[in-house]
């Protein structure tokens, strides 16, 4: 990780997600969660106030130290214990059906195999256990996208590889994961190749 993705991305990333739209969907992707938790690209702790009482432990997994460190102000207003177990989500360093749920937003788009990392929380999640994600995405309007595909090499660079055009559902479903639950929109304000997103839950399929 070079000085830029270390040092300046984390920064760029808390300041441009935190905002009242994104807080508000942020909520929605935490209803619901309770137990054991397996947070995937934790950045600053941004997800924090929105979770429930019945969450008793977070599992982080956070490739950014400079990024961790943001976090350390936010985790300290929280009673739930916050535990960093990784740096990469594609190689998750727990057993089997470990996890009550698992917590991703705004991380799919910047890990290099996002289906190998959706796997992987597959295989943490105890049957009954929902996967949470709220992700940005390729839009269906032809012109955002138009523009999606031709900003993609350039956002790649600037903003630690993050993608503009991952079909997020289709990931989740290509990993195994049952998709339950979507709901794919702009956010409120002008259409850009940085406003289309996915809010939803999936599970575990029933062998």
């Amino acid at each position: 990780m070079g000085w830029w993705e270390e040092r300046v991305v984390p920064g760029l990333v808390d300041r441009a997600l935190k905002g009242r739209e994104i807080g508000e969907r942020r909520a929605e992707a935490c209803v619901g969660l309770g137990g054991r938790v397996l947070e995937l690209g934790f950045g600053g702790g941004l997800n924090l106030r929105h979770l429930p009482e019945a969450v008793v432990s977070i599992d982080a997994v956070e490739p950014s130290d400079r990024g961790w460190a943001m976090s350390q102000r936010r985790r300290a207003r929280y009673d739930v214990p916050v535990n960093r177990v990784g740096l990469d989500g594609q190689r998750l360093d727990a057993g089997d059906a470990s996890y009550d749920h698992v917590l991703c937003t705004f991380t799919l788009c910047t890990i290099p195999d996002p289906v190998l990392a959706l796997r992987e929380v597959r295989r943490v999640l105890r049957p009954g256990g929902t996967f949470a994600f709220l992700e940005h995405g390729l839009a269906p309007t032809t012109g955002v996208a138009r523009w999606q595909r031709r900003l993609d090499p350039v956002q790649r660079r600037v903003a630690g590889g993050c993608h503009l055009t991952r079909d997020v559902p289709a990931l989740v479903a290509e990993s195994g994961l049952r998709v339950d639950t979507v709901r794919a929109e702009y956010l409120p304000g002008p259409r850009t190749p940085w406003t289309f997103g996915y809010l939803g839950t999936a599970s575990v399929a029933a062998t």
